[in-house]
Parts: C-alpha cells; structure tokens; sequence
C-alpha cells in the first residue's frame, strides 16, 4: 500500500503540474517531482509506482483543483447573479493569466494521452464528471441548458481555454477574453446596429 499522508501527496502531484507545464511530459520523472516538492528521493515512488501513475495523478488533481474554483464561482454567482457572459470570462481570463501552468499542463497530458490508454480513460472519466458537475452548476444559477447540449459547451470552453493558454504569455486581455465567450454565448451574428464589430473581429490568438 503506498503511503496516505494527503498533504505529501498533494506536494508531489502540485509538483508534477508545474512540471508538465514547464518542462512538458518528457521532463517528467519522479526524481525531478521530488526535486521540485524538495522531498527526499524515493518519495514519489513510494507514492505513485510507475510514471503512468504519476500522470494519472497529476490529471486527477488538476480536475479536483478545477472544480473547486468553479464551484466557488458558482457560489459567488448565486449570490450576485451575473450574466453566463460575465461568468465565463472570468473563469477563462483566469485560467489563462494566474493558472497558466495549470492548463497547459493538462493540455501536456491531454496530447499524452493519445498515447497512454490507461491515461486516456482517466481522462474519460474525469469529462464525464465534470459534465456531471457543470450541470449541477447550471441548476444552482438557474440557466435553462438542455442537458444534451453540455459535452458541447465543455468542449467549446476547451477549445477557446487552449487558445487562449497556448498564446504568447501578455497577449490575453479581458476584452479578447469577452469577444471569444460571447461568440460561444451568442454565436457570429452581429446586431444591424453594430456592423463595425464584424470588421473589428477578435484578435488572432495563434
């Protein structure tokens, strides 16, 4: 049975994200986990005992940490209703600013898992989870979105995450970050009193 001190394990698994996003998945290895934790060597393997194990956990706590800020948006949100416009660019303009790392590491493991099944089928697992959670979520605030239609919203919040993550550190600002959500929002029509928007258009990201 490998050890069961929760705050060493958070420390080893917090440590293997900075790492994937640092270093990418090939920087990856139990000695450099534990270098970057300052634990002693032999910790993580007493903790995860293979590689694979390493980025299982890695994947599971970077959804435990995802869904505790969005719950606590959530809450926030309950009690100061605000628009799913509003609340969306908050949550990406975060996620793409302050916990940069983050996500590019689970984009790392993401690639990786196209590569590792076992890997991909935590992956699997966890979307289907969050799926569970966001429509939790939609009930908490109110909104009327067909439960069918929330793989959809996940996967058009992943893809606007990923640009958004993957573009040069600086160029993400809140205005950029409100043009993308409210074209995933309200989709590319254009009131007749606007048209300049259109010329206008969103940044390019890539």
């Amino acid at each position: 049975m490998p050890p069961t001190n929760p705050a060493r394990r958070r420390a080893l698994t917090d440590a293997a994200i900075e790492l994937l996003a640092s270093s990418g998945v090939h920087g990856l290895t139990h000695r450099a986990v534990e270098k970057q934790a300052d634990l002693p060597p032999g910790t993580a393997s007493n903790y995860f005992r293979s590689r694979e194990a390493l980025l299982v956990a890695a994947a599971e706590r970077i959804a435990e940490l995802h869904h505790a800020d969005t719950d606590r948006a959530t809450d926030r949100a309950a009690e100061q209703p605000t628009t799913l416009v509003d609340l969306w660019t908050e949550s990406l303009l975060t996620a793409a600013t302050t916990l940069r790392d983050r996500y590019l590491a689970i984009f790392e493991l993401q690639l990786e898992a196209a590569r590792r099944p076992v890997l991909a089928s935590v992956l699997a697992s966890l979307q289907d989870t969050s799926s569970q959670i966001t429509a939790a979520h939609h009930d908490k605030l109110g909104l009327t979105i067909q439960r069918e239609k929330i793989p959809a919203l996940i996967a058009l919040y992943g893809g606007a995450l990923f640009t958004l993550v993957a573009a040069p550190p600086g160029s993400v600002s809140r205005d950029v970050v409100r043009q993308v959500v409210q074209v995933m929002v309200h989709g590319c029509a254009v009131p007749e009193e606007n048209p300049e928007s259109v010329r206008k258009g969103t940044p390019n990201l890539i």
